[in-house]
C-alpha cells in the first residue's frame, strides 16, 4: 500500500505540470480562456447555490454545485485546449500523422508512406473500414501520390475498400480537426481477421520495397528525376 501511495504522489506533480503546460499553450492561442473558465465555474456554482436557498438546502446544493462547476470547467477547458492545439498544427507538415496517432483502438496507422520534396505527404490507416489514405499538402501534387498508392493497393488487394481524402480547408477537403471523426464515420466492412490479413500484406509489400536492390554508383549522365517523384 505504501508503494502505491508513493507512486500516486509522484504521478500527481506530473499531471499538474502537464495541465499547467496545456493551459499556457491554450492561453497563447486563446487569451480569454481564463476568464471563460472562471465565468463558467461561477455561473454554474451560483445557479446551484441559488436553487439550494430556494428549496432550503444550500449546503447540499452548494457542494453539488461546486462539483458540477468543476466538471463544467474541465469540459470547456478540454474543448478549447483541443481547438487551440489544432489551430497551432493547422498547415504544419505531418500534422495529420499526429491526429492519426490518437484515432483510437481498431486502427493501425503508418505515417508518410509517400512524400515529395515539397513535403506533400500521404499517410495510411487500416481498420474495419478498409484502407484509408490521408494526404496533406498541395492538392494537385498529392492527387498524383494518392493515385499511385491506390494503384499499388488495387494490385495486391483488389477486394479491400480503399478510401482517400485530402486534409485542408479548401473545397472538398477535410479540416484537420475532423480527420478522426471522418475515419470513424466510414462504414465498417472488414472483420478482425481480415484487418490482420491486410496489415500482413502491406507489411510484406513494405519489406519487399525496402529490400529491393538499388543500383550502385552515380546516376547515369543525362538521367533526371521524374517530376512529382516520390521519396521514401
Amino acid at each position: 500500500m505504501a508503494r502505491k501511495s508513493n507512486a500516486e504522489t509522484a504521478a500527481n506533480p506530473g499531471r499538474l505540470k502537464q495541465i499547467a503546460l496545456t493551459y499556457k499553450m491554450t492561453r497563447k492561442a486563446d487569451p480569454k480562456v481564463g476568464l471563460i473558465l472562471a465565468g463558467v465555474g461561477i455561473v454554474t456554482f451560483g445557479v446551484f447555490l441559488a436553487i439550494g436557498f430556494l428549496i432550503g438546502h444550500p449546503v447540499y446544493l452548494g457542494i453539488l454545485g461546486f462539483l458540477v462547476a468543476f466538471l463544467a470547467m474541465a469540459i470547456v477547458f478540454g474543448r478549447r485546449a483541443e481547438r487551440a492545439a489544432f489551430g497551432q498544427m493547422e498547415g504544419q507538415p505531418g500534422a495529420a500523422a499526429a491526429v492519426l496517432d490518437n484515432v483510437g483502438r481498431g486502427w493501425s496507422t503508418t505515417p508518410a508512406i509517400a512524400m515529395t520534396r515539397n513535403q506533400d505527404i500521404v499517410h495510411r490507416a487500416v481498420g474495419k473500414a478498409g484502407v484509408v489514405l490521408i494526404a496533406e499538402g498541395n492538392p494537385n501534387r498529392v492527387k498524383t501520390l494518392l493515385a499511385g498508392e491506390k494503384r499499388k493497393l488495387a494490385r495486391i488487394m483488389p477486394d479491400v475498400p480503399v478510401h482517400d481524402f485530402i486534409v485542408g480547408t479548401g473545397e472538398g477537403e477535410v479540416p484537420l480537426k475532423k480527420v478522426r471523426t471522418t475515419l470513424l464515420k466510414l462504414p465498417r466492412v472488414l472483420s478482425g481477421p481480415q484487418i490482420t490479413q491486410v496489415n500482413d500484406k502491406l507489411r510484406a509489400m513494405g519489406d519487399l520495397m525496402s529490400n529491393m536492390p538499388l543500383p550502385k554508383g552515380p546516376m547515369p549522365k543525362g538521367m533526371r528525376m521524374p517530376r512529382g517523384g516520390k521519396m521514401r
